[in-house]
């Protein structure tokens, strides 16, 4: 009986040893030594990719977009639909942008794609205006025609065929920070003129802010709205 009760006392020391040891080793001592190479060696990533304004205030993060619209006349009537703010360069549609912190508080809303058929809505195969409202064709025609309704100024008409895709369709999350040099180029003459500075000046900041493929073959060439626009609105307080 004794021994019975030995063996059973020493199995439980043992095994209260060794939950001690792991929760020192994988609770206390891993995660601090992954956080601080993680600190020394990927700061600003570990930190969440964050993006400041002159002032050193946080405005958000790179990995996640913004919307910039203009605020609603009832902030309570969910049925308003919101409207673009033209002075700053837009990203790409979605119901899943939080709110621009340069602009109102930032918060995420929601992520995720439509899950429509690229060819849903469509008659006999192509995006017409006798899509169904409420179908994908249906929103893409309206986004396409706010696109050049928005973009197009007194000296500059934008042309259909110069609509880029990602103008008018959301990414898979919904939360994509980047849009295509197309797009950013399309909207350099409305940003100058909205914001009252030269196009050569735009066409600069937007040159400045796009990104090569990753690793010279990888994605896209791509322009993150958030810094553009934060660098936006440095250049046009002067």
């Amino acid at each position: 009986m004794s021994n019975s009760v030995g063996t059973t006392a020493r199995l439980i020391g043992a095994g209260l040893r060794a939950l001690l040891v792991l929760t020192v080793i994988c609770g206390v001592i891993y995660p601090l030594a992954v956080t601080g190479i993680s600190q020394v060696l990927f700061n600003d990533k570990a930190n969440g990719s964050e993006i400041k304004d002159k002032s050193g205030q946080v405005v958000g993060s790179s990995l996640i977009g913004q919307s910039y619209n203009l605020p609603k006349k009832d902030p309570n009537d969910a049925e308003e639909a919101s409207k673009p703010d033209l002075k700053w360069f837009q990203p790409r549609p979605s119901n899943g942008l939080g709110a621009n912190s340069v602009n109102t508080q930032y918060s995420l809303i929601l992520s995720g794609a439509t899950n429509r058929s690229a060819d849903n809505g469509a008659v006999n195969g192509k995006c017409t205006d006798q899509a169904e409202e409420g179908t994908l064709c249906a929103q893409v025609l309206a986004a396409k025609d706010a696109v050049i309704a928005d973009n197009s100024t007194a000296d500059y008409q934008v042309k259909p065929e110069d609509v880029p895709a990602d103008a008018v369709t959301s990414s898979g999350s919904g939360l994509d920070p980047d849009i295509s040099p197309e797009y950013a180029k399309l909207q350099i003459r409305r940003v100058a003129e909205q914001n009252k500075l030269d196009v050569k000046q735009v066409e600069k900041l937007v040159a400045d802010h796009t990104t090569g493929r990753t690793l010279g073959f990888m994605g896209e060439p791509r322009v993150n709205v958030l810094e553009l626009n934060t660098t936006l609105k440095a250049l046009a307080k002067g």
